[in-house]
């Protein structure tokens, strides 16, 4: 016998078991979100691969079924070209335009409604029945009788807007990137009309340009005749009020060749001309006197003045004279008669020279006074014209004013009239800026519908609504469908998955030591060896959220695994609600748990030995009337301790949790519990709820085992070399 007492572990803090399971097998293996979805695809491939070919064969018969579409191109060059039609000279534009402006103007103008009226008009297609049934338009009798065209105005008007809306639905306009090219296409199911359509809409669109240049240049002349009979009218009528206002001021100008005294015109009046001539005089007046004066005053001046002939004869004399004089000063003395009678000649020659000085200094200021006397007069005359120039000044201000209006309105009279004439000259027809580059050809084969591009955009598709499809599915499908989730949904480690048997009942699966459900259970049982420090649990309970995941084959498989191991084991039937153990052992249900709660303690009559070598089975025993208060005594404690002298290790066989408090009041007096979860099968929220409640009993939870998991809708495999199940399924008796 086993004499080692059972004393259940202590709970750590949130409930969880303190020995941490560790699973190398699937702790390692953290999948990233691609490989989530590659397991969703594969678990979903019929569903991809149906929606996928739906697809295609929609857009196969699609395609067939169409009406085949045949495009025309032309290729028309648009040339940037500034209008001046109307540009005056002097006048500068207050807003350049831009390029880009332009180019999209030219765009609009190749959409217009305009455009594909004129074109309808010009191919004569609103009178043409078979242009509308090309597009599916029923023509009505109000419009053709007897195959021919109504010409009522209103009635052609109606035709002609409804070919040109549909012309309009489909013509195409697309500019060639970073050029002046534009690219028109017509798609229709006639590849003459397609022709004809494209030649016609780029023809007209040319012949529409030159039209509107022309009309622009007939505005212009009719606009510029308009003003130039404005102005002559305004010219006259400033000429005027000039003429009318000078003859009534006496203003009298004559011509110049520019304005003086600050006048800017062309023209003189006659008293500013005697006041320019006046100041010149007085200007010439007043140097004179300048002149004069510095002569009077300055003796360089009077020297100046006496080096004239006389006076230098005079002095050539008196040197002589002196020199004469001083020989004979040096032989005689001066009172000698010949140095007396030099003396008297020189100083008669000194006598003629003091007169000749004075009548020159007579003459500097004869010529000074009248200088000044010059100066004066004039002084006073421009002082005079001044006075008559300013109020002929104040006088002019009207006038110059209406000398520069009549100067304005001649100027800009002169620009127009000459605008005008290189207006007439040129009629506005020049080198026209939209030319067509390549005309439209025939096409030979059809643009539309494309076979191999509408199934390959059938394809994708097809694939990214099954993928879709999947995805909602998936997020509808609340159940656990991949092992790796298990962890992160519990809050516990994977111990194990058991394998989704199809043709084959558990209990025959179990019989087969080389079946994969054995292995499973076998690779459980190892994996419960590191539960706890002393290997799998003394005491282990096994119980799942609702009934039908495979607790109770679970508990039975464990059991008999370790049994095949020498251990001694007891299965311990837990659920008094629904008991099924001992139909898997195939024994009577007879007496068992509920007796001994209600106080048989002759544990000899309720232990059974089963087949099974060195595995014990004990009942549930007959439904008590309350189990909950059979469970809340201590007798389920006392009775494990019992058997844990008998036995290595007891497996209970719980009831569901959900809805009955059977489960966590047994769950809290072992040493580990196991919760069973079925694979697709068992609502998240519901497995959450019934690990909650284990966790608030104080359950010591070792983990989790996923039942009947399919591994071929997994995008990896779980077992040994093959994947769990093969030819094999659970039936309905699994609990």
């Amino acid at each position: 016998m086993n004499n080692l007492s059972f004393r259940p572990a202590p709970a750590s803090a949130g409930g969880a078991f303190p020995v941490e399971v560790e699973l190398a097998d699937t702790n390692a293996n953290k999948r990233s979100l691609i490989a989530d979805y590659l397991s969703i695809a594969n678990r979903r491939k019929w569903l991809i691969l149906g929606t996928t070919v739906g697809f295609v064969l929609a857009g196969l018969l699609i395609t067939l079924f169409m009406t085949p579409l045949y495009t025309a191109s032309a290729t028309i060059e648009i040339q940037r070209e500034t209008s001046n039609v109307a540009e005056v000279k002097g006048e500068e534009r207050t807003q350049s335009s831009v390029d880009a402006e332009f180019y999209e103007t030219q765009y609009g103008l190749l959409r217009s409604r305009a455009l594909a009226e004129r074109v309808a008009r010009t191919l004569r297609l609103g009178d043409d029945p078979a242009f509308f049934e090309t597009f599916g338009v029923t023509a009505s009798d109000e419009w053709f009788q007897n195959g021919r065209a109504v010409q009522t105005p209103a009635v052609r008007e109606e035709r002609l807007k409804t070919a040109g809306g549909l012309l309009l639905k489909n013509i195409k306009i697309e500019p060639e990137r970073l050029s002046r090219l534009v690219e028109v296409s017509f798609t229709s199911p006639d590849p003459q009309l397609s022709k004809r359509v494209v030649d016609g809409w780029s023809e007209n669109f040319v012949q529409t340009t030159l039209e509107r240049r022309y009309a622009a240049t007939s505005y212009a002349r009719k606009f510029l005749e308009d003003r130039l009979q404005q102005l002559r009218v305004r010219i006259d009528q400033s000429e005027r009020a000039l003429v009318g206002y000078a003859a009534n001021q006496n203003i009298v100008n004559i011509p110049g060749n520019s304005g003086t005294q600050g006048e800017s015109t062309g023209e003189r009046s006659l008293v500013a001309d005697d006041l320019v001539n006046l100041n010149r005089e007085l200007a010439t007046a007043t140097a004179d006197r300048v002149q004069a004066e510095s002569r009077l005053a300055g003796n360089s001046n009077v020297k100046e003045a006496l080096d004239n002939s006389t006076t230098n004869t005079l002095r050539a004399r008196r040197a002589e004279l002196n020199a004469d004089y001083a020989r004979m000063l040096q032989q005689f003395a001066p009172d000698y008669p010949p140095a007396k009678a030099l003396r008297a000649q020189i100083a008669s020659i000194d006598a003629a020279l003091r007169g000749e000085t004075g009548r020159v200094t007579d003459v500097l200021r004869q010529n000074y006074d009248a200088a000044v006397t010059r100066e004066n007069a004039l002084a006073a005359q421009v002082k005079q014209l001044t006075g008559r120039v300013l109020d002929f000044r104040r006088r002019s201000i009207q006038y110059n004013i209406l000398q520069r209006e009549v100067d304005t309105n001649r100027q800009l009279y002169d620009a127009l009239l000459q605008r005008y004439k290189e207006i007439g000259v040129a009629g506005g027809v020049g080198v026209n800026n939209i030319s067509v580059v390549d005309e439209a050809e025939v096409p030979g084969a059809p643009s539309s519908p494309r076979l191999f591009f509408n199934l390959a955009l059938a394809l994708l598709a097809g694939l990214v609504a099954g993928c879709g499809i999947a995805l909602l599915l998936e997020q509808i499908d609340e159940g656990i469908t991949d092992p790796i989730d298990v962890e992160p949904l519990l809050g516990m480690p994977l111990i194990g998955v058991t394998p989704q048997l199809s043709n084959i009942e558990p209990l025959d699966a179990l019989q087969d030591s080389k079946s994969a459900l054995t292995e499973a259970y076998a690779s459980i049982a190892a994996n419960l060896g590191f539960a706890t420090s002393h290997g799998v649990p003394r005491s282990l309970a096994v119980t799942s959220a609702r009934p039908a995941e495979g607790k109770s084959s679970t508990s039975y498989a464990l059991a008999r695994s370790l049994a095949r191991i020498n251990r001694r084991v007891l299965l311990l039937d837990a659920d008094m609600r629904s008991p099924s153990v001992h139909h898997l052992l195939h024994q009577p249900l007879g007496n068992g748990l509920s007796n001994y709660l209600a106080g048989d303690d002759d544990l000899g009559t309720l232990v059974r030995a089963t087949e099974i070598d060195r595995l014990s089975i004990m009942t549930a025993g007959p439904q008590p009337p309350s189990t909950p208060e059979l469970l809340a005594g201590n007798r389920l404690t006392i009775l494990l301790e019992q058997l844990a002298t008998e036995f290595d290790h007891v497996v209970l066989d719980l009831p569901p949790v959900m809805g009955l408090a059977d489960a966590p009041l047994i769950a809290s007096k072992v040493e580990g519990t196991l919760i069973v979860t079925a694979a697709h099968s068992t609502h998240k929220n519901v497995a959450r709820l019934a690990v909650g409640r284990l966790r608030s009993a104080h359950a010591h939870l070792l983990g989790a085992v996923l039942s009947m998991f399919d591994s071929r809708q997994a995008s990896y495999g779980y077992g040994y070399g093959y994947g769990y199940g093969e030819g094999y399924g659970y039936g309905d008796k699994a609990k």
